[in-house]
């Protein structure tokens, strides 16, 4: 995409990311398909929602598209013949054909230009191609976000991470109603919806995901303890409070 990381840990990141699943079905269950449909995967990361969208295709077609290989490696194992799989920054996406529907779990926020992203995905829908999609919103993981800003501050961090720049933008329904309107979609519908999260593996979760972009600007030495620090001034046992951010559009 084309914020945030392009290249993801794809065997650990399906190892933790059982959340992703919990917000996968609630998305999927707002998406009524007759299972002959094409669907869009736009973020397939490694194949947890793509998996959902193959059993209800049985006589469709998934394409599953990321911004990372290793997601792409990984998310070929759960596709059939008929399906497909690329990597492509979302703000560039060019299908061959338009698509009955995009699906998109926990990714949009990982993206910056929202005005451009809409416009490619308005792009890839027929006229009356349905969008459903969450990430996060106005609000997400903000404790957790003001912690590791103050840790981030502090030496041996500071000198590493003083140039900085947050890699997520958390938009509220407002402001992403308007820009899917402007996109050329219509019957917009978005809403905040607070999901609190206790990772199993709270080291593993945050280093592989939230902190993700700031343990890579560290050097290899600082890494693991910089994570170790932000856990020590967070809540025990962690508690990851989520907003996420529900979209449901239609390509006009």
């Amino acid at each position: 995409m084309s914020a945030g990381p392009k290249e993801w840990d794809a065997t650990t990141y399906q190892r933790i990311s059982a959340p992703h699943e919990e917000w996968a079905k609630a998305l999927l269950d707002r998406l009524p398909l007759h299972g002959d449909e094409t669907v869009l995967d736009a973020g397939c990361g490694t194949g947890r929602v793509t998996r959902m969208l193959v059993e209800r295709l049985p006589e469709g077609r998934v394409v599953a598209v990321d911004g990372s290989s290793q997601m792409i490696e990984k998310v070929v194992d759960v596709l059939r013949p008929v399906d497909a799989a690329f990597v492509a920054d979302l703000t560039e996406l060019e299908l061959a054909e338009p698509v009955d529907a995009v699906v998109s779990s926990a990714v949009f926020h990982w993206i910056l230009d929202h005005d451009k992203l809409f416009g490619r995905l308005r792009a890839a829908l027929r006229p009356g191609g349905r969008l459903a999609a969450q990430c996060g919103g106005a609000g997400n993981i903000h404790e957790l976000r003001e912690v590791s800003a103050a840790v981030a501050a502090r030496e041996p961090y500071a000198e590493h991470l003083v140039d900085f720049e947050t890699p997520w933008f958390y938009a509220g329904p407002e402001e992403t109603e308007h820009s899917l309107a402007a996109a050329g979609f219509e019957s917009v519908r978005c809403w905040l919806q607070p999901w609190e999260v206790t990772p199993p593996e709270p080291a593993v979760f945050t280093r592989t995901v939230v902190l993700k972009a700031h343990v890579e600007a560290l050097p290899e030495e600082l890494r693991e303890r910089f994570v170790a620090d932000v856990l020590a001034a967070c809540e025990d046992p962690l508690s990851l409070r989520y907003v996420r951010l529900n979209i449901e559009a239609v390509a006009a």
